[in-house]
């Protein structure tokens, strides 16, 4: 027995050409945003361990190493700060305290290793504005 779509399958995919290069301005405004906020943590003494780590749970944008021990940062950015703040949802957040808590688990000693999660946001001039431990306030 075989199966036909009631619909052209190849036509249901296609994405118009603004909408395409919208999502790859995107894709490019994000990868900026994260180098941006990179360079920021790097200047206070950070060391990169990982980019865009993907466990099982969900996507870290940034995963560091500082004199306190692992940095997860989520990197949101919109047109100010309270936009790009207002982009970050609980599922989400849940979701990233999974994979940071999984990448810590590789660790041998994992329970004693310190960890935060910072939100750095980045406004359309390209500031940043950097949320130290701020899944602890949620």
């Amino acid at each position: 027995m075989s199966y036909s779509a009631p619909f052209d399958v190849t036509e249901a995919r296609q994405v118009s050409p603004t909408r395409r290069a919208r999502g790859q301005g995107a894709y490019a405004g994000g990868l900026a945003a994260e180098e941006t906020v990179l360079r920021a943590y790097q200047r206070g003494g950070s060391r990169l361990l990982a980019r865009r780590f993907r466990g099982r749970g969900g996507e870290i944008d940034l995963v560091l190493r500082d004199a306190s021990g692992l940095v997860f940062v989520e990197v949101k950015q919109g047109r100010d700060f309270d936009r790009a703040a207002s982009r970050l949802r609980p599922a989400q957040m849940r979701r990233i305290e999974a994979a940071a808590l999984e990448y810590r688990g590789r660790y041998r000693d994992a329970d004693f290793i310190d960890m935060r999660i910072d939100v750095a946001l980045v406004d359309g001039q390209g500031a940043v504005q950097i949320l130290e431990n701020a899944f602890a306030y949620c």
